[in-house]
């Protein structure tokens, strides 16, 4: 069958994720997550930037330490960007973070602390867009305004039997009409449904379909396309570059440095480092002088190598491959600044990236 063809493939009618299929289904299996146990509004949008690049289950943890610690969006407005980047610490993706305190000062100076209901509005807010705002204002406030995530294209691509790419900007903005169309009262639990679908039954690979309450009125299950669909784009092919890293370790404490207010981990706490091409075995001397030079570049004379370790950490388009290299020095640079072990576990944001060399230290 042709891709037309298959794209044309559909039911005029029960083709459609609605809502008489999925509450009820929601209500019997939805699972215990902290943010569903309170609707307010502030709430609801902590846990949805939180949920833009991190796992349910990773961001279960944060979200609970954040809430407790900043319970309110006044409390998030009035919080120094320290503090706010270690609650962040671990979550990645910093500029959400920052983006977030933009959002709080505003809707404490312009709405008194109350987010607004309507969708327009929200999205206005820094970092927010059609997404969250469609979330927050359905989930908070009942509106009938649909999220559409990546899980919710992979529901109704495989319901509709719609082979479109979930990247095509018509088809996103189609789906949401479509949807806002057959929303109930229940809006907020119509798109936690939604949602809940894609994260526990309708997976990327190896659909249950025969747990899904959709069963019967999918085009993809009928048809057998369940592995073919959604349509991904093609992704592209993540940027390699070597990095040196330098931990110190002189009377004083470690030293660390604050990278540079734009770029990959804009602003945050790093280990003083470099780019290198890396060395073999073989290359003990070349290595030796590289290291000479780089710490003369620091201010520092005197070292001695205790050991060193590779790590690959992976960004959504780099790839950063690095070498720690533990050095103890007699004393430290001025230039440096210098903090304790347990003041930069306890106290400081060490970027993500970089947080594997505090077990070195």
């Amino acid at each position: 069958m042709s891709a037309l063809t298959q794209k044309n493939a559909r039911k005029e009618e029960n083709d459609f994720p609605l809502p008489c299929y999925l509450l009820p289904w929601f209500y019997a299996n939805k699972r215990d997550l902290p943010w569903r146990r309170n609707k307010d509004a502030y709430a609801v949008w902590v846990s949805e930037i939180m949920l833009q690049q991190t796992r349910v289950e990773a961001a279960k943890e944060h979200y609970v330490r954040f809430m407790r610690a900043l319970p309110t969006v006044f409390d998030l407005a009035a919080c120094d960007e320290e503090k706010l980047m270690k609650l962040w610490e671990g979550l990645g993706y910093y500029s959400r973070a920052r983006n977030m305190k933009k959002c709080a000062d505003r809707v404490v100076a312009e709405y008194g602390g109350i987010f607004p209901r309507d969708k327009a509005l929200l999205q206005q807010l820094p970092g927010i867009g059609e997404y969250t705002a469609g979330a927050v204002s359905s989930i908070a406030y009942d509106e009938k305004n649909p999220a559409v995530d990546g899980n919710v294209l992979r529901v109704c691509a495989r319901a509709e039997g719609d082979f479109t790419p979930v990247d095509n900007v018509r088809r996103r903005r189609e789906l949401t009409k479509k949807l806002a169309a057959v929303y109930p009262e229940a809006a907020g639990d119509y798109t936690q449904s939604l949602m809940e679908l894609g994260a526990l039954v309708c997976l990327p690979e190896s659909p249950k379909c025969g747990a899904c309450p959709l069963r019967g009125h999918c085009v993809a299950e009928r048809e057998g396309w369940q592995s073919r669909l959604p349509v991904m784009p093609e992704k592209p092919q993540k940027k390699r570059e070597r990095l040196a890293v330098f931990l110190l370790r002189a009377p004083q404490g470690t030293a660390l440095r604050k990278r540079p207010a734009k770029g990959v981990l804009a602003g945050m706490w790093e280990f003083p480092n470099q780019p290198f091409a890396g060395f073999s075995a073989a290359e003990k001397e070349a290595e030796g002088a590289f290291l000479r030079t780089s710490l003369l570049d620091l201010g520092i004379e005197n070292f001695t190598l205790c050991f060193k370790k590779e790590h690959t950490h992976v960004f959504t388009h780099l790839v950063w491959e690095m070498t720690a290299y533990v050095l103890d020095i007699p004393d430290m640079p001025p230039s440096l600044p210098v903090f304790s072990p347990e003041k930069i576990r306890g106290e400081l944001s060490v970027a993500s990236a970089f947080r594997w060399c505090l077990e070195l230290l």
